[in-house]
This record gives C-alpha cells, structure tokens and sequence, in this order.
C-alpha cells in the first residue's frame, strides 16, 4: 500500500528520456567551466601544439569507453550501469565498489558545483553572500529532481541547448577574427604558434599535465548509461547518442582550443588569471570583446551560470540513480529504491542532496581544505569509473564469446574490440598514476596530505572492493556462465514484486 506521498517499495523507474534528452545530457555533462573558463590554462601550461595533441589523444581514450559503454547499456539499460555491469562481469565486490564509487563522484561534484554558481553571482550582485545562492540553487535543483524524470530531461536539454549555442557563435565569431574579417586587429596568422617555446612547451611533461585535465574535462560523457534506464527506447537511444555526441564534444573542445591558440598568446598572463570570481579575462570573454561584443563579460557569466546550474542538475541525477541501483541490488538501504508515482526515488534524491549540502557546508568551515580535497577525489573518482567500464566490457564480451552468442544479437557493436577497452583501461591508469606529477616536479611528493589528495579515492575504492571481499568472499564471474540476460536486476526486482 502507498504512502500519502505515493511512495512506494516497488515501483521501478519511468521511461521518459527521449533521445533528445540523453543526447543532450551526455553533450551537457561534458561542457562547464573547464571550457568557458579554464580552457586557456591549457594552453598557457603545454602551448597551442601541446594543448591540442593532449585533447585529441584524450579524446581518442574516450571515444573507446564511448563504444564499450554503448555496447552493454544498449543491450542491457539500467539505472545503476556501473554496479551492474561490474557485479555480472568482473564480480559482487568490484560492482559494490563501484556503484558506491560513482555515487560519491558525484554527490560531491554537486557540492562544487553549488559553490561555483554562488561565486557567479558575485559579479552582478556582489553584496550578497555567495552561500545564499548556492542555498538557493542547490533547493532549485532538488526541486527539480522530484518532478517525473521527463520535467528533468527537459531541463537539461534546454540547459545544454543554451551552452551549445554559445560554442558555436564563439566558433563562428573566433574564425571570423582568425582571418581578419572582424575586429581592429589585422589577423594574427601563426604569429603565436611560433613565439618562444611554442607550439610545444615543456614537452612532455607540460602535455602529460594537461593530458590530466583533458581527461577531467570530458567527463560526464557516461551518463548515457545512466540515463539508459529511463529511456523510451534505449535500443535505438544509446546508439545514437555514442554516434553524435563524441563527434560534437571533441570539435568543441578541439575547436576552442584552436581558437584561442591562434587569437591568444600561450604566455598571455589572462590565460592562467581567469576563473569564476574573474570571468572579465575568461578566454570566451577575451574573444568577444576583441569582436566589439560590449557586453561579453555579462553575457558570458550567464552562459557559465547555466553551465554550472545544467551540471548541478545532471550531478543530482547521476548520484540519485547510482544509489537507487546500489539499494536495488541490496548494496544499500532498501529505504533508497522507494520511488513515488511519477517514478522518482524520492528518497535518494533527499540522501544526495543532503550530502551534497553538508559539502557545501564543509567549503564554509575554517580554510575550506577538506572540500577541496573532496573535490579533487570527485575527479579521481571520474577515472577509476572509466576504468571499471573498460575491464567490464572486456570481460562482457569475453563471456559474450565463450557462451557462442552470436554478435548480431548486440543492438550496438563496439569498434576496435578487444583493442578498444584494453588502450582506455591502460591509458586510465596512466592517468590516475600521474596525479601526483605535480607534488613531484615541485619537489613536494614527500607530502603526506598530497599523496591522499591525488589518490584518496583510488585507495576508498579499492578499499570498499577488497573489505567486501573479504566479508563475503564473492569469488570472481566465471565467463562461461555470466548473466547475459537484456534485463537488469532493477527490473528483475520489479517483476518479482508484481509476480509476488
């Protein structure tokens, strides 16, 4: 029997994503402030050549974990991909891990992104104490999320429509002053590819370090999989979505970066100046004033709000699905999978915005360096998430194989496999190991506190992993007799509770 709030223990999600929405939750969730404001960091940090190199060899990581993850979620769509793809292909512990690992990803990335938007409206009203606005936003958000899964898909579709719209005139308007048609100044050619260290500076260890950032940038791309389980048609969605949307991020980024390489010297100080608090001397803004846009400065703050608010919103989905999946499957409270009539898990929205405030609290006590900390394991998070997609697909298709299942039976089919998942999951690893580049060159690593900053959330990982492990003593899948059933436990778990 229901609830008055029609919050029930067994109702299963609702398919309202159409392909529209997921498209645009996979492009949204991969452009914020990493490229509204700190793209020229890259830039200043391994020059135009190195910059570019690093995007497109990170891009190329990503389009394989695209593929891999296209793959199973077409065939298999759930709410909780991470989990379930790790529990029915590696085994119990690493899908516990990792469903508890995607959730604290990204209720944190919440937390920041809260912070930020409340850091934006300090260029218009900057009397207001920013913690008003992120209370606000953060109560927005939450509101939000507890409409049916199509008001949010709406929302996020209209957000990232918007930051789309801004790359592309920025695109348009860069071009236009790369050849000299608009502006005072005669085109600049390749004058600043070829000033002192350029287009190489520092190689290789200025690339490698912006091969790092590249990475943080492009995350958010693996929502799709998320989204799968609420879309209308996932067999047709997902394919779609693993076709376009890489193709769209990588000419954004990649083309940005051109852009700015070419209109911006790699040692102009503004490059590595601007952020939220600062957005007059962002790289967009910089390229709109010099096209005579009076009003670039304001303009682009509210594109960067929308940007920060369309990941606030994604976040709190992301996060509130991962921990409905893990209550699902028995890895967290069964209090989480209650979901109301229009198919909202109520619950774990109130849980993840709950954490996700006490982070923001914690940016409010003292000098705020836990929450830093927490947001940079978030980022660490992101890519032990990357690399449980590529070791489950792997072994997906292993097992796929060995049981004589015919591949045209796969909605989508991988490119490149085995090769694919195998060079993500290597070059993954490479990233998480150089986190702390930076503590080495700066002759720091001896640091304690830097060590568990750039590896805390490898080490709560692996912890959360082996501890289950050795509680339960789940041994590894067994290929030759993995689930390869299309349905999810999420909906396994449904259709016993009716049949009951």
């Amino acid at each position: 029997m229901s609830s008055p709030l029609g919050i029930t223990p067994d109702e299963s999600l609702r398919k309202g994503l159409q392909t529209r929405h997921i498209s645009m939750l996979a492009l949204g969730g991969a452009i914020g402030t990493g490229l509204f404001v700190a793209s020229g960091a890259t830039i200043a940090d391994a020059g135009p050549g190195g910059a570019i190199t690093a995007y497109l060899l990170m891009g190329c990581m990503v389009f394989f974990l695209m593929q891999s993850l296209g793959e199973m979620s077409a065939y298999i769509p759930c709410s909780n991909p991470f989990e379930e793809y790790g529990k029915r292909f590696v085994s119990e512990s690493f899908g516990f891990a990792a469903g508890w690992n995607y959730w604290f990803n990204w209720s944190i990335t919440l937390a920041a992104e809260v912070v930020a938007a409340g850091l934006i409206m300090k260029f218009w009203l900057p009397d207001v104490p920013s913690w008003i606005w992120s209370v606000v936003f953060l109560g927005g958000l939450l509101a939000l999320n507890l409409f049916a899964v199509k008001a949010f898909g709406e929302a996020e579709f209209w957000f990232a429509s918007i930051k789309v719209i801004a790359v592309v005139i920025f695109l348009i308007v860069g071009t236009l002053l790369v050849f000299g048609v608009v502006g005072d100044q005669p085109s600049p050619g390749f004058s600043n590819w070829t000033i002192d260290e350029a287009p190489f500076v520092d190689f290789p260890l200025g690339m490698l370090s912006v091969f790092l950032i590249a990475g943080f940038a492009f995350q958010g791309t693996e929502m799709i999989a998320v989204a799968a389980g609420e879309a209308l048609e996932p067999k047709k969605a997902i394919p779609r979505a693993v076709r376009t949307v890489f193709v769209r991020i990588l000419l954004f980024y990649v083309g940005t970066l051109t852009i700015i390489a070419f209109l911006i010297p790699y040692n102009d100080p503004n490059l590595l100046n601007a952020s939220e608090e600062n957005i007059a001397i962002a790289p967009f803004t910089l390229v709109f004033s010099e096209a005579g846009i009076a009003v670039a400065a304001s303009m682009m703050n509210a594109v960067i709000l929308i940007a920060i608010l369309s990941a606030g919103n994604a976040s709190l989905f992301a996060a509130t699905r991962a921990l409905y999946g893990l209550s699902v499957q028995g890895s967290a409270p069964r209090l989480f999978s209650r979901v109301t009539r229009t198919g909202v898990p109520i619950m774990a929205v109130a849980a993840t915005a709950a954490i996700g405030a006490l982070c923001f609290l914690a940016s409010r006590v003292g000098d705020g360096r836990a929450y830093v900390w927490l947001v940079t394991a978030s980022s660490v998070a992101g890519f032990v998430t990357w690399m449980g997609i590529a070791w489950a697909h792997y072994r997906f298709r292993r097992a796929w194989n060995l049981q004589g299942r015919p591949l045209d039976e796969l909605p989508y089919k991988a490119w490149l496999y085995p090769a694919g998942p195998v060079i993500a999951l290597g070059m993954c690893i490479l990233v998480i190991a150089g986190q702390n580049l930076g503590a080495i060159r700066d002759g720091t690593a001896a640091d304690l506190e830097l060590w568990l900053t750039a590896y805390g959330a490898l080490i709560v990982f692996l912890g959360l992993w082996w501890g289950h492990k050795l509680i339960t003593h789940s041994p590894t899948v067994d290929l030759r007799t993995a689930d390869l059933s299309p349905t999810s436990a999420a909906s396994a778990h449904h259709d016993a509770e009716l049949i009951s």
